[in-house]
Formats: C-alpha cells, sequence, structure tokens
C-alpha cells in the first residue's frame, strides 16, 4: 500500500526537539533541588495557557511559565518574586540543545524534499534566539510561533492558521510531537501526526491512534522517508 507524503511537517520544539535535561536542572535547583517537580510545573504551564486561551486572553509563554513556577514554588514553601521567576524560567528556555538524533533525522528529510516548519507555544524571539543558538535554524524553512494567533495549542485555530500560513490544506499536514495533547489537537484539527514516544510521554487515549509511534526523530524519519 503506498502511503502518500504529507506535504508540510510540522514539528514542535519543546522536548520533540529540544532535551529538557537542562530546564530540569534549573527549574529543579528554583524549586529547593527538587528535579521531580518539573513536570508538575510543566503541566501547570499548560493548564494555565489554555485557561487563558479559554478565556479570550494572551500571555507570552514565558510569562506563564514564570507565573507556573511560582505557583509551584509556593505550594513547596519556596517564594519567588515576579522578576526571579521570569528570570529562571528565560535561562532554561533559552539554553535547551536538540536531542542527539535531531540534526541527522531532520537533514534526512531535508534530503527527501520535505518542508519542515516548528510550530511553538514559546514565543518568536525566543524560538529564533535558541534554533541560532543550537544550530537548528538551517534545516527548516519556517518558524511559527503562536504569538500571531493569540491562542495555544492545541486549540484548533493555531492549526489552521499554520496550515494557512504554509499555504496547504489540513489533510497536507503533519505534526511530530512528543506531547499527547499536542498530536490529539492536531488530528482533531485534520491534520496527520506521528507521535515521538520520548520518557514519560505517551499518547492520549481517547485522541484518534497516530499513523506512526516511535521512540525517536530518526525512526520516524526512515518510515517518512518511504512515503512516496
Amino acid at each position: 500500500m503506498t502511503i502518500h507524503k504529507p506535504k508540510v511537517l510540522f514539528f514542535d520544539v519543546n522536548e520533540t526537539l529540544l532535551d529538557l535535561t537542562v530546564m530540569k536542572q534549573q527549574i529543579g535547583a528554583a524549586l529547593g533541588g527538587k528535579e521531580e517537580l518539573l513536570s508538575l510545573w510543566f503541566t501547570t504551564l499548560l493548564q494555565y495557557s489554555l485557561v487563558l486561551s479559554a478565556s479570550g486572553q494572551y500571555k507570552p509563554f514565558g510569562q506563564i511559565g514564570a507565573a507556573a513556577l511560582q505557583m509551584v514554588a509556593a505550594n513547596n514553601g519556596i517564594t519567588l518574586s515576579e522578576d526571579k521567576a521570569r528570570e529562571i524560567v528565560i535561562n532554561a528556555m533559552q539554553n535547551l540543545p536538540p536531542h542527539p538524533e535531531v540534526k541527522q533525522a531532520l537533514t534526512l528529510l531535508k534530503k527527501e524534499g520535505y518542508t519542515l516548519v516548528a510550530l511553538t507555544n514559546s514565543s518568536e524571539e525566543s524560538l529564533k534566539n535558541n534554533f541560532e543558538n543550537i544550530g537548528l535554524t538551517p534545516y527548516f524553512d519556517q518558524l511559527l510561533s503562536i504569538e500571531t494567533v493569540g491562542k495555544f495549542k492545541p486549540f484548533t485555530d493555531v492549526y489552521n492558521w499554520a496550515a494557512n500560513k504554509m499555504q496547504v490544506q489540513p489533510k497536507d499536514c503533519m505534526l511530530i510531537a512528543a506531547h499527547g495533547w499536542d498530536v490529539a489537537g492536531a488530528m482533531w484539527a485534520g491534520w496527520r501526526a506521528a507521535f515521538v514516544g520520548r520518557p514519560g510521554q505517551q499518547p492520549f487515549p481517547l485522541a484518534p491512534e497516530t499513523e506512526i509511534n516511535e521512540t525517536d526523530l530518526q525512526k520516524i524519519a526512515g518510515i517518512l522517508i518511504i512515503y512516496r
């Protein structure tokens, strides 16, 4: 059976492309050395980004991250000022290296002729600065931040906007992401999706099944290059 290539591959950024180990250490240090609280902080960050979007409000992802850090810190008996929390989050989010296989996988996909787009909840400035620092910019045809939409993934409006931006139909888009909520949102918006099973991540059981589910980007690239 021939599987047709998607016209555009959209990549989530944090955890999908970027290794969060450094962030885990920095956020953990801010929370009294409790690195296990990273997942709680990130979940709180996502929760309140959706609260803002659902309420018709918008704040930059880094600012929400700082607020979430203050909340998690307070619940663990730690007081952080708004300025200190923002400093910690901004530093943590701008110094993230790619996972070891990322550049090789992107090289393979570019060679195969795919259009590659980064699609992130982070700010455009943060995305561009981090990609420039770690050498990922040349691999991508476009770097997209949800700032233009004023809503966060997984709102359908975001995926529709990204497809329109790249002048393709939703059915011709594929999201590659390490978050069950992200691939679910993309598929419910009419996109195709590939799930990257990074440690600690699982697909959402109530969402449609992704057509690709592998443990790293190199394996996903190996499947995509045989599409015709």
